[in-house]
């Protein structure tokens, strides 16, 4: 197991690497129906610090996959084999989302992890074994999963009121293990395939934003609960998902992908990007629930379920994808000031209708800037 050619042409995501992350797609909708109901039924505190807890559990593990496979996906049968494995630990996972959202037990996450760990760690060793330029950085790799594979047992057996902050110190051991093992030698990345399987990624929480309206919208309607207000919850909904897939394609990673330093700043900055774009499909769902009067929240809430991640989500794009591209000073600023008032939006009379408007012109006044990629 040699490290990959970091300048190696065409190089796009494997049929493998695509099995993995629609893997991912349940526990995603899963996480995203969860913050619904949890909002919904008003309670938005508790919903919300579950859903981010949540969440990262499903993002790092997409993420130790995506940049291993970036810099030693073989493709042969022991690679294919470990990679069987992982995907069976992010199954185990997806089945125990919604025990950690409302119980906050982790156990079948843990689980799941640790089968996850075992495949990702046994290809940190393989690749230890067979490149001995990379070796100090693999073995660095392997201890750091290990040990952190073996403190998540302790949110298992520690007191309910511990567990958050034994979350948050285990979430910063993980995020440093990265750090600390590419210290020895930077791991042969791919600029133009990490980029790629980001937008893979991206796809996927923004198909699962269209599902959760969808179902939110499906159940109204079986319940026959439904009004004309659900046919413009819909299309409103569909506006903010087209406008925030033109957003984030509008520029071409690969372009600032060039060191370790750009690189863990813009990977570790998608649990934003991700993590908002999923939760507007929550957001959506509330509205449903809102104009289906069975939601326990005020209009304010319901529109800010869809206007807080929205305008999140602007952010952490401007921050990631606009911001590095140095481009005029009109156009950097479109994003922030658009998210801006999407955030105020919610305070209006017609949350929803008011944030699509102010998606429909923010997409309609890039393209007029001009620096908009095509």
């Amino acid at each position: 197991m040699l490290a990959r050619d970091i300048n190696e042409t065409h190089r796009a995501a494997t049929p493998l690497e695509l099995l993995f992350d629609l893997c991912f797609v349940v526990a995603v909708a899963v996480a995203s129906d969860r913050l619904h109901h949890a909002i919904s039924e008003g309670h938005v505190a508790s919903g919300v610090i579950g859903y981010l807890m949540v969440f990262f559990a499903i993002w790092w593990a997409w993420m130790n996959f995506t940049w291993f496979a970036s810099a030693y996906d073989t493709d042969d049968v022991a690679y294919r084999l470990a990679t069987f494995v992982q995907i069976s630990g992010v199954l185990i996972l997806a089945a125990g989302v919604s025990r950690a959202f409302d119980a906050r037990d982790f156990t079948l996450i843990v689980v799941g992890y640790t089968v996850i760990r075992a495949g990702l760690i046994s290809q940190w060793l393989r690749a230890a074994h067979a490149d001995a330029d990379g070796r100090r950085t693999a073995v660095r790799f392997a201890t750091g999963l290990t040990a952190c594979m073996v403190g998540w047992t302790a949110i298992l057996v520690v007191p309910d009121a511990w567990r958050i902050p034994v979350f948050v110190v285990m979430a910063a051991a993980e995020l440093a293990v990265p750090v600390w093992a590419e210290r020895a030698r930077r791991t042969a990345w791919h600029p133009h395939h990490i980029a790629e399987r980001y937008g893979l990624f991206t796809l996927i929480v923004l198909g699962e934003t269209v599902l959760a309206a969808t179902t939110a919208i499906k159940s109204a309607l079986e319940a026959e609960t439904a009004t004309t207000a659900l046919i413009f919850v819909a299309g409103c909904g569909l506006v903010i998902v087209f406008a925030m897939w033109w957003v984030y394609f509008g520029q071409h990673a690969q372009r600032i992908l060039r060191s370790n330093r750009e690189a863990f700043g813009w990977g570790y900055g998608h649990y934003l990007i991700f993590s908002s774009a999923a939760a507007v499909g929550a957001g959506l769902g509330v509205a449903v629930d809102y104009n289906t009067h069975v939601a326990h929240v005020s209009r304010t809430i319901a529109g800010a379920a869809v206007a807080v991640p929205v305008a999140a989500y602007l952010l952490s794009v401007w921050l990631l994808h606009v911001r590095p591209h140095r481009l005029r000073p009109a156009f950097n600023a479109a994003l922030p000031v658009a998210a801006l008032l999407v955030l105020a939006s919610a305070a209006t009379p017609a949350p929803l209708p008011l944030t699509a408007a102010l998606m429909a012109v923010l997409g309609a006044a890039c393209v007029v800037l001009g620096e908009w990629a095509v």
